[in-house]
């Protein structure tokens, strides 16, 4: 992998990551598209720490709440019933399904998950999924003529179930081409949550499980056509930019509708599915290089 390759794929990672539009797919996709080799699920995973160190500062205030009132939650029975403490064992119990799946299907995630057509599939379901959850909450939050506004949940209904939920919904993101927020905020809303509170516990739920998926990937890093010195250089890179869209997007979803990311999904699908049947692009393009 060139300097130019991994700042290009840097960039993509950062801009997307938090997107629901998968950041997996457009690195698998860009690669595809400029006739690069896959830079396969060690990369991605590595360059998200970089976004993720992103998360880490953005929410800083939050974090540092949440992980103070967890162990003195440890310690002390009365704060077992403090919101920020009870949030440390919900990120906790809804990263349980990640991790578990994530081992099982490694074999899966680093080979067949990454066919064209597969992400061409989730890049349109996952889409219209987006599209059903996001009208449902935009019509709690309008009403209309012979009905009411609905109030939705914010996380301080939270309970171990939905937690759960959430991380069945992330877990899904281990599909390149269904996006890890784009599917827990989905599910979110699904499950009648605010835009703003499934967006911030996505991004919270992401923190764990994200960083061990890097740290476990790191033994790879120097393996095939990726060695560490353009990887690093990647990770930066996506750190500074993810920083810059996680502001953007966290204002964006208090007023926006996610129907301009819903019909880029659905597009990028049909265009990837035409390119693959026309045959301009395989379906394993790049992957016995890489």
């Amino acid at each position: 992998m060139s300097w130019f390759e991994s700042f290009v794929l840097g960039l993509v990672q950062g801009l997307t990551e938090f997107l629901p539009i998968s950041s997996s797919a457009h690195l698998r996709l860009t690669a595809a598209f400029a006739g690069w080799h896959d830079p396969g699920a060690a990369f991605t995973a590595i360059t998200q720490i970089g976004t993720e160190a992103a998360v880490l500062i953005y929410f800083r205030k939050d974090i540092v709440r949440i992980v103070s009132a967890w162990f003195r939650s440890l310690v002390d029975r009365s704060m077992r019933s403090d919101h920020d403490a009870q949030m440390g064992w919900l990120v906790i119990v809804g990263s349980i399904p990640i991790g578990v799946l994530g081992v099982t299907f490694k074999d899966q995630i680093e080979g067949p998950f990454r066919d064209l057509r597969l992400i061409a599939t989730t890049l349109i379901v996952m889409g219209v999924v987006l599209g059903v959850a996001d009208r449902l909450a935009a019509r709690d939050e309008a009403g209309g003529r012979h009905r009411a506004s609905k109030e939705r949940k914010t996380l301080k209904e939270l309970g171990v179930k939905d937690g759960l939920i959430f991380g069945f919904c992330q877990a899904m993101a281990l599909i390149p081409g269904v996006s890890r927020s784009g599917a827990t905020i989905s599910g979110g809303l699904l499950m009648g949550y605010t835009r703003e509170a499934a967006a911030r516990y996505s991004f919270l739920l992401a923190i764990p499980a994200v960083l061990a998926s890097g740290v476990f990937e790191l033994k790879d890093a120097g393996e095939g056509h990726v060695s560490w010195g353009p990887t690093i250089f990647a990770t930066f890179i996506a750190f500074g930019v993810g920083y810059a869209v996680i502001a953007w997007f966290m204002k964006f979803i208090t007023t926006k509708s996610f129907m301009p990311f819903v019909i880029y999904r659905v597009l990028l699908g049909l265009a990837l599915f035409a390119l693959v049947a026309a045959g301009v692009l395989s379906p394993h393009a790049g992957e016995s290089a890489g």
